[in-house]
C-alpha cells in the first residue's frame, strides 16, 4: 500500500497524494503513451482523433503501471513473479533449451489478462545463473499448451543457499515482446523488477522439488508480495 505523504495542507499535498495513489510507469510504456499524445496532438481539430489519442494514451499508461510493492523479509519464500490469475499447480519438466535434467518440478502457472500489471519481478533473490530465450507460437497465454508452444524467455536464479527457482516469461495471444533486462552473472533482489511482456502473456514458476506450495488454482496473486510456495 502506498504511504500517506506527511503534508497538511496546500497544493504540494495534492501532488504528494496523487503520487502516492497512481502508479509510476515503466519506461517501456513511454513509446507508446508518447505516439498516442501525438496522434491526439496531430488530430486536435477532429474531435474523433483527439479522443481516440487520449485514450490510448490512457489505455498505454494503464497497462505499462509498475506499482511498487513490498516483499517478505522473511528467508526461504518464493513470490509471485507477476500479477494475475494462478490458473496451473503442477509438475513438469523445465525448458529443454536450459539444458537441465529432464526431472518434473514442481510448477505454478499465472494467466495475465489485459488488465494485470506487466512487469515481471524476482521470485526469488539471488544470482542469475542462466537465461535462454525460444521463437515460439502467440496462442492465447490461457491454455495448457502455451507453456510448451509460445514464445518464451526463462531466467534461471540460484538463492544464496543454493536453491535454483526459474521465472519463465511467456508471450500470449496479443503480446508480440518479451522484454527481460536480466543477463547472467546480475544479483537480483526478491521482487525486484526484471522484465515485461506486451499485451497479454503467462509466467510460469519452477520450484525446487519439495518445495511447500502455498497457492492454488483460482487464487490471484501480487507480483513481489504473494508468497507462491517455501523453499526446502
Amino acid at each position: 500500500m502506498a504511504r500517506r505523504p506527511d503534508l497538511t495542507t496546500g497544493p504540494a499535498r495534492l501532488a504528494a497524494l496523487v503520487r502516492s495513489s497512481v502508479p509510476p510507469m515503466h519506461p517501456e510504456g513511454l513509446p507508446f503513451v508518447g505516439a498516442s499524445l501525438a496522434v491526439a496532438v496531430a488530430g486536435r481539430r477532429s474531435r474523433w482523433l483527439r479522443r481516440a489519442g487520449l485514450a490510448s494514451a490512457a489505455a498505454n499508461a494503464a497497462f505499462f503501471r509498475h506499482p511498487p510493492r513490498t516483499p517478505p523479509t522473511r528467508p526461504g519464500v518464493v513470490v509471485a513473479p507477476a500479477d494475475g490469475l494462478i490458473c496451473v499447480v503442477d509438475e513438469e519438466t523445465p525448458p529443454a533449451e536450459l539444458g537441465l535434467p529432464a526431472v518434473p518440478l514442481p510448477r505454478i502457472s499465472i494467466f495475465l489478462s489485459l488488465l494485470d500489471a506487466h512487469v515481471q519481478r524476482a521470485p526469488v533473490g539471488g544470482e542469475v545463473i542462466a537465461v535462454a530465450h525460444r521463437p515460439g507460437l502467440f496462442g492465447s497465454a490461457d491454455l495448457a499448451a502455451a507453456s510448451a508452444d509460445n514464445e518464451r524467455n526463462s531466467v534461471v536464479i540460484r538463492t544464496p543457499g543454493g536453491a535454483q527457482v526459474i521465472s519463465v516469461q511467456i508471450a500470449g495471444l496479443l503480446a508480440r515482446r518479451i522484454v527481460c533486462t536480466a543477463k547472467p552473472g546480475d544479483k537480483l533482489a526478491i521482487g525486484e523488477t526484471y522484465g515485461l511482456i506486451r499485451y497479454g502473456s503467462r509466467l510460469d514458476t519452477y520450484l525446487p522439488a519439495g518445495s511447500d506450495i502455498r497457492v492454488t488454482v483460482g487464487q490471484r496473486s501480487l507480483a513481489g508480495e504473494t508468497v507462491l510456495a517455501e523453499l526446502p
